[in-house]
């Protein structure tokens, strides 16, 4: 950040300060990002409790958490599994395919999309490396992207940073009509920072400063969840924060309402505390008194009322249920709210009817498919730069035309999609179009069946055609044989 506070780039900035806004940018989300991931990991203080009742529990529940922001991302999450990416004429790109699990994408993006859901965005970054393409996924807490004022997805300039416990290191990535930089610059870690220099990376062999950037574009993609047309990306766990708060302080007066006050606690009534003399073991004569532990009365089972008058009267254990009842009603909310399915919150699913469990789960199905539209566009947008890192534009333009494909975000029985599959096909619909429907068939298991069934088929063909070949005409030498018999 400038003296004057602002973090806007300009178009003549020096890499210096183009690195020093942008990571002032990224600094002011540390904080929310910290506090989404401590709610995802269920690391928060109690909120609503009284000093009186923190004063009393002491640390008793700092480690407690009855932790919906994770439930609630994670259920999402399982809806969103990339499958292929298809180009313009509808075909899977098999190019793609092979990059996106040569670099363990396959993998990793499950990673990169939680990020998003939980702390709102992560990145995705394109490079060449030894002359292939690489794919890495960044954490939001060590990317950032630019963009051209006036636009939403027009990448300008985007920055990587990291550090190795000494040294904060930084590789800046500029936008260029031609062809694009990517400027490599370390700083020495301290609590104020300190100036940008250039740095040469690559051991042993020292590349220069300036790497350079054939495809010209910004290779750092940001992978944003739920972004709006004016506003910042936004958490999964947002809206459930707040009730998460509700829910552990209940649980915590809960708890502590069992332990004191869940069982009848018994009085008694018109009566000294019992107590018992002090007795000088050397003289025998009495020298005061003390009380008697009542604990001792608790584990004897046994008083013995001594004065008259005295009575035995009881107090009613506490409603535990009224906790519960406040408790359930939140999960509720939370439900309502992240439209998570109630059976994934609150355990009730018993004998529910497929067609009631579709309807309970349309809400998570028709969010889940909003997102396989919005990541879908980042990861095609990242697919679209692994093509050209790797020389083939014309890859690149049908990948940009083209669609990510996700599993089914509808979770189904196999006798479910074979009653579906059968109906399409009897509609017409191509086997192959059927089978890309079965969910976790990749388009390398769709061509061996295509071979499969090819090969089928012609062995068919070959048998049939020698089935029928001893149905044809005879050869004129068969011919004449049989006709000099019958003469005979």
């Amino acid at each position: 950040m400038l003296p004057d506070g602002s973090t806007q780039l300009a178009d003549d900035d020096r890499p210096e300060v183009m690195i020093r806004k942008l990571r002032a940018r990224l600094s002011r989300r540390e904080e929310k990002v910290k506090e989404w991931n401590d709610l995802y990991e269920g690391e928060r203080p109690l909120k609503y409790a009284s000093p009186e009742f923190a004063e009393q529990t002491g640390g008793l529940f700092e480690d407690f958490s009855d932790n919906w922001c994770k439930t609630v991302p994670d259920t999402l999450r399982e809806r969103l599994s990339v499958v292929a990416f298809h180009g313009e004429d509808g075909t899977p790109d098999k190019e793609a395919g092979r990059a996106w699990r040569r670099n363990g994408a396959d993998v990793e993006v499950g990673l990169a999309i939680l990020d998003a859901l939980v702390v709102a965005r992560s990145h995705g970054l394109v490079w060449n490396t030894r002359g292939e393409s690489d794919i890495t996924f960044i954490p939001a807490g060590q990317a950032i992207v630019d963009y051209v004022p006036g636009t939403r997805g027009v990448r300008r300039a985007g920055l990587r940073v990291w550090s190795d416990g000494s040294h904060e290191f930084a590789t800046l990535f500029v936008r260029a009509s031609a062809a694009g930089r990517a400027m490599a610059y370390r700083r020495q870690r301290a609590l104020n920072g300190g100036e940008w220099v250039a740095r040469t990376v690559g051991v042993p062999t020292s590349e220069p400063t300036d790497l350079i950037n054939p495809t010209g574009l910004v290779p750092l993609v940001e992978i944003a969840n739920r972004a709006r047309l004016h506003g910042s990306p936004q958490s999964e766990i947002a809206a459930v924060a707040p009730l998460q708060d509700a829910v552990n302080t209940l649980w915590a007066h809960l708890f502590t309402a069992a332990d004191f006050a869940a069982l009848p606690q018994r009085v008694v009534l018109g009566m000294d505390k019992p107590t018992k003399d002090l007795v000088d073991p050397e003289t025998g004569d009495i020298i005061g008194e003390e009380d008697v532990p009542l604990g001792q009365y608790s584990r004897d089972r046994l008083l013995w009322l001594s004065k008259a008058g005295a009575a035995i009267g009881q107090f009613a254990a506490a409603d535990l249920d009224a906790y519960l009842k406040v408790i359930s009603q939140a999960v509720r909310h939370i439900a309502a709210q992240t439209r998570t399915p109630p059976q994934y919150l609150l355990g009730e699913m018993a004998n529910i009817a497929a067609d009631a469990l579709e309807a309970a789960e349309s809400g998570l199905v028709a969010k889940a498919k909003d997102r396989q539209l919005h990541f879908g566009a980042d990861l095609r947008e990242i697919m679209r730069l692994e093509a050209l890192v790797s020389g083939d534009p014309a890859r690149a333009q049908s990948l940009a035309m083209g669609r990510t494909v996700w599993r089914d975000a509808q979770f189904r029985s196999e006798a479910q999609y074979a009653d579906v599959l059968t109906k399409y096909k009897a509609i017409g619909v191509p086997d192959e179009a059927l089978w890309r429907m079965i969910p976790d068939v990749d388009p390398e298991q769709i061509d061996e069946w295509v071979r499969l069934r090819d090969t089928q088929a012609q062995a068919a063909a070959q048998a049939a055609a020698q089935a029928f070949s001893s149905f044809g005409p005879k050869d004129a030498e068969d011919g004449g044989e049989e006709d000099e018999a019958e003469a005979a």
